[in-house]
């Protein structure tokens, strides 16, 4: 099975610890339409936070202007404490040294 497919089973798992790998290791494929639509799924996961903040700390990591894309729709979609935890992930990456680009969603609430 490839990275990809093996992701793509995780993103629907019942284990959140195993959602939250599968929203890091999908930010590498959010050029791929079917990628993005999980990873959009995992950033408004419902069941558990961690699962946001790991997928939104994921996209701003990589700093493609799809992933950058993703977590400014997310953002518009989530409730207040998605958005939350969309925002702590984004500031915990640049906090790492992201890549500067993924600055235009640091203070999404702007």
């Amino acid at each position: 099975m490839s990275e990809l497919n093996a992701a793509m089973v995780r993103a629907t798992s019942p284990s959140w610890p195993e959602r939250a790998r599968a929203g890091r290791d999908l930010a590498a494929f959010v050029d791929v339409p079917e990628a993005a639509d999980a990873v959009l799924r995992l950033l408004l996961d419902a069941e558990d936070t961690a699962v946001t903040r790991q997928t939104a700390e994921a996209l701003a990591r990589a700093g493609t202007v799809a992933a950058v894309r993703l977590i400014a729709q997310a953002f518009t979609e989530a409730d207040g404490n998605q958005a939350d935890w969309i925002q702590i992930g984004v500031q915990d990456a640049l906090a790492d040294g992201a890549p500067p680009d993924a600055a235009a969603v640091v203070d999404l609430r702007s």
